[in-house]
């Protein structure tokens, strides 16, 4: 017994140094626990079957009777190293009603390859089983032999490094029959650990998407400052708390429109007004709306159009704001006949110096009250028309009706007024509105005329 005690420590010791984790994350495990030999085997396969599921001619060495290391693969398959001691009492040839015990001591070393079956489903990971193949060495009181095996096992993982294993396997010589093969049954614990994890997180770096920083395993291995369950390298916005819809940023007035994109973030709206309100439903957001509460385009600041003078044509439209007039007349006063005659009234009293264009200063009142009669009618066009009599050459007429007619507009236009506004013409004598045969006659067709443009 104190040998078989000797091995086993040295067993331990073997298997102990550089044992670590067992799947994709932890590539190495270790198990340690007890074994159980069953050497009396029939030959025929039914009594095998029956044999194997009976208790009453195995033996079990109560001690740590078994270690193994293992080293994951990939695609499922692991290698695992196993060594075994017992102590061999009901061996072959045994009969439970002569209890014919012997006393002989028992050793094995085997290496399996193991395929994992949860590599086939994508359900719980902590139920783990697995068929194994491969072959060893038992020795069954110091009689050695090469052997093959063939069985299979479940892991029960209780976390991701701890669980329990139990296996079974037939351990058969290289002969067709022998009467020392035997089953051996395997109770232990199995630790998996070592992964690498330079974060410290909990997460393998191979699964980590953020290796190098501690993170959340929800999220990958990936820090989430802000806690909102979104990982930082994904967050707009890492520092505040926020919703997902929003890559993590928040919606504190919960319009729909995140803060980092909300101009009104305290104060719910709409998506088009970039999360700000427009309470008169304008079409323009109340903070750039000079009148929020009432309707009104966004050419006015989101304020009705003002109607100054109250003629029903809006001050945007009227051409004379401070006027009332018609919306034909784009909201100016019309010229009616009567401003019309006025205007030619006074027009026939300007005076001019005898055969010039230059115009008597004494005309200076009548030329100012034309220039008030305009300015009521700031959108009407006017013709300035100069007019001589018959007497003298007709070519110098027509040029001097054209210089006067130029003077007065010139006047009018130093005045004040638009020249857009003013067209000068001269007719010479071809207009007379008297006959040039008396004075009198001739006096009247010397003359200017201001005619409204229709």
């Amino acid at each position: 017994m104190k040998k078989i005690k000797v091995t086993l420590f040295a067993l331990a010791a073997a298997f102990t140094v550089g044992a670590q984790a067992q799947d994709e994350n932890n590539p190495w495990q270790i198990g340690f626990g007890v074994n159980s030999v069953d050497i009396r085997t029939p030959m025929d396969f039914g009594d095998v079957i029956k044999d194997w599921g009976g208790p009453s001619d195995i033996n079990i060495l109560p001690a740590v009777s078994r270690l193994s290391v293992g080293r994951y693969i990939g695609k499922g398959f692991s290698a695992e190293l196993s060594g075994s001691l017992n102590k061999i009492e009901k061996g072959f040839g045994y009969n439970k009603d002569l209890d014919n015990k012997v006393d002989q001591s028992f050793w094995a070393v085997n290496l399996a390859v193991q395929y994992h079956l949860n590599n086939l489903w994508s359900g719980a990971r902590w139920f783990d089983p697995y068929a194994q193949v491969g072959g060893g060495y038992a020795a069954i009181d110091n009689a050695g032999k090469l052997r093959t095996l063939a069985g299979g096992g479940i892991n029960f993982w209780f976390t991701d490094n701890i669980g329990i294993n139990l296996q079974t396997a037939y351990h058969p010589t290289m002969k067709s029959k022998s009467e020392e093969n035997y089953f051996q049954h395997a109770l232990g614990i199995a630790i998996k650990f070592g992964k690498q994890d330079k974060d410290g997180d909990g997460v393998a770096d191979k699964d980590d998407a953020c290796p190098d920083v501690a993170g959340d395993p929800k999220l990958n291995g990936c820090p989430d400052k802000d806690g909102d369950g979104i990982a930082d390298e994904q967050d707009a916005c890492p520092e505040e708390a926020g919703l997902p819809q929003f890559n993590g940023c928040p919606d504190t007035d919960g319009d729909g429109v995140a803060d980092k994109d909300d101009e009104c973030p305290e104060v719910a709206g709409l998506k088009e007004f970039k999360g700000c309100p427009d309470t008169d439903g304008d079409g323009v957001a109340d903070k750039d709306d000079k009148c929020p509460d009432v309707k009104g385009p966004k050419e006015n600041n989101g304020c009705p159009w003002p109607d100054r003078d109250g003629d029903g044509v809006l001050d945007k439209d009227d051409e004379c704001v401070d006027k009332p007039g018609p919306v034909s007349n784009n909201g100016c006063p019309e010229v009616t006949q009567d401003v019309q005659k006025k205007l030619n009234d006074f027009a026939k009293t300007i005076l001019f110096d005898l055969g010039k264009a230059t115009i008597r200063p004494e005309s200076a009142t009548v030329l100012n009250n034309i220039v008030e009669v305009l300015n009521e009618y700031k959108n009407a066009k006017f013709d300035v028309e100069g007019h001589t009599d018959s007497t003298g050459n007709k070519a110098k007429n027509q040029k001097l009706s054209e210089e006067r007619a130029n003077s007065v507009k010139v006047y009018l236009v130093d005045k004040g007024i638009n020249p857009a506004r003013l067209s000068a013409k001269g007719y010479g004598p071809d207009k007379p509105i008297a006959s040039n045969k008396t004075k009198k006659g001739r006096d009247l067709n010397r003359r200017v005329e201001i005619n409204l443009v229709k």
